[in-house]
C-alpha cells in the first residue's frame, strides 16, 4: 500500500479526449458536441441548444469492513478496470439512493454480507477510464452479519491481516484504508 500523502490531480481534458466513452452527441437534442472555451474552461458544447454540457464526477461508495480480529475484507475484481486486483467492496450509486445506501447495497452484492455503517472515513476523487472522475465516499463497517462470499464484480471475498494486505487496486481505496488506520491508532494507542 502506498504511503503517498498528497492527492494525485484528476484527469486533464487531454486525458478526457482519450477516454473510450467520450460523449459526441448532446443528451438533450442529439446534436453534435464540440469543444469550446466557456466560463473559464474548455467544455463540451451543443450548438443546437446553445449551451455547454456540464459534466460532473460520477458518485460511488465503498466500505472498509473489519472483523473482530482487525482483519480487512477485500474483494478480487473480475471486471475492468483492474481485473484480478483486490479492492474494497463498493460501486456506483443508483438514482434516488444515498451514498450510505449504495455502500451497504454494494457490500451485500459484492461480498454477500449485510453491514451497518459506523462512520464516514472520507471523500475523494479518483480518475476513471470510463467516466473521467469518480467522487468516492468511504465508510467504516465494524458490525456485519453473514459469511463473506464473492458476488457481483468479484471472484473472491476474503479477510486479510492489516500488516499483510495485497496490492490495492485503487488510490482512493488506499486512502480510506489509511484513514481507518489513522482513526484506529488515534482512538487506541495500544494498537500501534
Amino acid at each position: 500500500m502506498t504511503t503517498e500523502s498528497t492527492l494525485t490531480p484528476c484527469r486533464s481534458l487531454t486525458d478526457l479526449e482519450a477516454t473510450p466513452r467520450k460523449k459526441r452527441y448532446c443528451p438533450f437534442c442529439g446534436g453534435l458536441l464540440d469543444l469550446r472555451f466557456v466560463e473559464g474552461r474548455d467544455r463540451l458544447y451543443c450548438e443546437a441548444c446553445a449551451s455547454p454540457l456540464y459534466e460532473n464526477p460520477v458518485p460511488a461508495s465503498c466500505v472498509v469492513v473489519v472483523d473482530d480480529q482487525e482483519r480487512l475484507l477485500l474483494v478480487k475484481r473480475n471486471v475492468s478496470p483492474k481485473v484480478g486486483m483486490w479492492c474494497l467492496p463498493g460501486g456506483f450509486m443508483e438514482l434516488f439512493e444515498s451514498p450510505e445506501e449504495a455502500a451497504v447495497r454494494e457490500l451485500q452484492e459484492e461480498a454477500g454480507i449485510a453491514g451497518r455503517i459506523e462512520c464516514l472515513l472520507g471523500v475523494i476523487t479518483n480518475p476513471n477510464p470510463d467516466y473521467s472522475t469518480v467522487l468516492l465516499m468511504g465508510y467504516l463497517v465494524r458490525h456485519w452479519i453473514g459469511t463473506p462470499v464473492a458476488g457481483d464484480d468479484a471472484d473472491e471475498a476474503s479477510f486479510f491481516p492489516l500488516d499483510a494486505l495485497p496490492e490495492i487496486a485503487f488510490r482512493s481505496h488506499q486512502h480510506f484504508i489509511r484513514n481507518y488506520l489513522l482513526t484506529r491508532t488515534t482512538s487506541d494507542p495500544e494498537r500501534v
